[in-house]
């Protein structure tokens, strides 16, 4: 019936989107929100993550960028040699070691091989999945072959006994 003197809006065929015209847009709706998705699960600004709020020494509140050490907090360092865990067990794990009074290195705690938390021993570290050895600088001295512990900045400041690590 083309007799109609009036346009009518049911046979305007511009205004109706057709059946493919929906699915593509659906389609590409679908697909940019799943590209967006998996790009924010994957965002990550590095060993501590962003970079701009601080993490406490004491523990707690997981590191995301600045992690600050009150030494007090961790008598493993108050001997040259010492080490410990300071992240407060975040998802993040980061270990500093006390190289003498004022210098400190970090590493993170995670095994460049497998990505496990690697575990403090006596003068280094030790990955428990495939017994990888790291001495207190980082270095690996045996087990599975990988390569050394990725090590973070640190900045000692005297005035306050304290650690900022980035």
């Amino acid at each position: 019936m083309t007799d109609c003197l009036h346009p009518c809006p049911l046979r305007d065929q511009t205004s109706i989107p057709s059946i493919d015209q929906d699915r593509r847009r659906f389609l590409s709706a679908s697909l940019a929100a799943s590209v967006l998705a998996v790009l924010s699960a994957c965002g990550d600004d590095g060993p501590l993550g962003g970079d701009d709020d601080e993490g406490t020494g004491g523990g707690g509140s997981p590191p995301t960028g600045r992690l600050t050490v009150v030494l007090a907090n961790f008598p493993a360092l108050a001997a040259d040699g010492g080490i410990a865990r300071v992240d407060g067990g975040s998802t993040t794990p980061v270990a500093v070691v006390r190289v003498n009074a004022t210098t400190y290195r970090a590493f993170s705690m995670v095994c460049p091989h497998a990505g496990t938390t690697i575990t403090i021993t006596t003068g280094g570290f030790r990955c428990p999945n495939h017994g990888a050895v790291f001495n207190a600088a980082g270095v690996r001295t045996g087990g599975q072959v990988t390569s050394d512990l990725r090590e973070l900045p640190v900045v000692y400041t005297s005035a306050t006994q304290t650690l900022t690590i980035n």
